[in-house]
């Protein structure tokens, strides 16, 4: 290597990335945490931790901060989180905190979720004002910091807190439902570290004022940090009894749970005797249940897909080869699975886009990789390639769409003729794209409301 690519660091990142000159044990211990198995089994539940909401409130009642409150109009569904912590999950008046990975990679991702929202009548805003969390950019590159994050994460959240005043509603008309897993335990970090350090809170509100995102002078910190899985979850049985049209029995399902919704800030992620045992999370498994599915267990469930945010930039090899072997593989030989269904961007884009590369090594493994309500809105007689919109998937969806009774072939030529109506310019929206806009809302004018 030359002097000149030695300044550059590792895999071009720059001079202050170095080889660690790790030994064999210490690199093991650096990244155990991708198979760590964090449960009901293998935490102590004993021992007391700290519930960041407790301080929450004490800070609003304080003057420091404003909480926004999930209210009956939310029409929240009450759950258990790991510890036995009760978490309110509302079901209406939501604010679709969208993926920038979903809307880029797997757009049936959302339109599925908003396809559900529409049958049963949902209350929701899905507009334009937000941003990326950056999260990306911080696990991805170290490029980031907390006050940017955290400004970030205050900058969206107030948006969701005063987005229903255009439309004629009071502040906290609208709660922010979060779709990517990276944003969600992004923002649960970031909103414990703004409690805890008035020194954060001191910085951002600096940042949030000069933008007119401080409401009465104060910031404003959600509840609940809620995850889009989690309403499908407390949804799922609505979904099943209302709205299945197909009998889902015959298909096997694995799930995939991200670190970063179970396994970061774990003590927020929910627990449910019914679903396996009380001992792992219950999101995405529960649904594949509710419909029916059989629900298929295997050996690297705890394992992380690979993704990994750096090495998938720099290291992508990395990346492929574990999930191919750690995930794809497995999920192939043990549960012979027709599907694997995640709960996060990241993830699904990573099994789902990699498999190809097995093939260069024999590694012949092949296996559907879709969202939780992905795989529902199938069941629910969803079209496959305008709201499930499978044709964006890399991995082989045709085999599990037949085998649920659906005519992949069939499917397709619809589809083929909808295009030709959409170039005529007979478009079909999910949404009202003149609510989608905000453009008419004077934030300085919000913040003093």
């Amino acid at each position: 290597m030359s002097d000149n690519s030695t300044q550059q660091g590792l895999a071009g990142h720059g001079a202050f990335f170095q080889d660690t000159n790790l030994s064999a044990n210490e690199a093991e211990a650096a990244t155990a945490w991708v198979r760590s198995h964090v449960d009901r089994r293998t935490m102590d539940l004993g021992e007391r931790m700290d519930d960041i909401r407790e301080h929450m409130w004490a800070l609003e009642k304080e003057g420091e901060i404003i909480v926004h409150r999930i209210t009956d109009d939310h029409k929240p569904i009450e759950v258990d989180t790991l510890y036995g912590w009760k978490k309110r999950v509302p079901t209406n008046q939501l604010w679709h905190h969208k993926s920038c990975g979903q809307c880029g990679n797997i757009p049936g991702y959302p339109t599925s979720l908003i396809w559900f929202m529409n049958h049963f009548g949902t209350d929701y805003l899905d507009e334009t004002d937000q941003t990326s969390c950056t999260a990306w950019n911080y696990h991805g590159s170290g490029i980031g910091n907390v006050e940017s994050l955290a400004a970030v994460f205050l900058r969206n959240f107030h948006q969701a807190y005063v987005s229903g005043k255009q439309h004629g509603y009071e502040n906290g008309h609208f709660f922010p439902l979060v779709h990517c897993g990276t944003s969600f335990g992004n923002y649960k970090e970031i909103r414990k570290y703004l409690v805890e350090s008035a020194e954060l809170r001191e910085k951002v509100k600096k940042i949030l004022g000069k933008l007119g995102r401080l409401v009465d002078g104060k910031i404003v910190i959600p509840e609940e940090v809620v995850h889009y899985s989690e309403w499908l979850h407390v949804m799922r049985n609505r979904i099943a009894s209302e709205l299945q049209t197909i009998d889902m029995s015959n298909i096997r399902v694995t799930t995939h749970a991200a670190c970063h919704y179970y396994k970061m800030v774990a003590e927020d992620a929910i627990y449910d005797n019914s679903i396996l045992g009380g001992n792992r999370t219950a999101v995405g498994t529960s649904v594949a249940q509710a419909l029916g599915a059989q629900v298929i267990d295997y050996s690297t469930w705890y394992d992380c897909c690979g993704f990994g945010f750096r090495h998938i930039i720099s290291e992508r090899e990395f990346t492929r080869s574990f999930t191919m072997n750690r995930k794809i593989k497995v999920a192939r030989e043990e549960a012979n699975a027709d599907v694997m269904i995640g709960i996060d961007t990241g993830c699904i884009t990573t099994m789902d886009k990699n498999q190809w590369i097995g093939k260069a090594h024999d590694m012949n493994y092949s296996i559907p990789i879709i969202a939780d309500v992905q795989l529902a809105a199938l069941a629910c007689g969803a079209d496959p390639f305008k709201i499930v919109q499978l044709q964006w998937h890399a991995s082989p969806c045709e085999d599990l769409v037949e085998k649920m009774g659906i005519s992949w072939d069939k499917a397709k030529a619809d589809f083929q003729e909808y295009l030709k109506q959409v170039e005529q310019g007979n478009v079909e929206y999910l949404y009202n794209p003149e609510l989608a806009t905000n453009q008419n809302i004077n934030m300085k004018a919000g913040a003093s409301a």
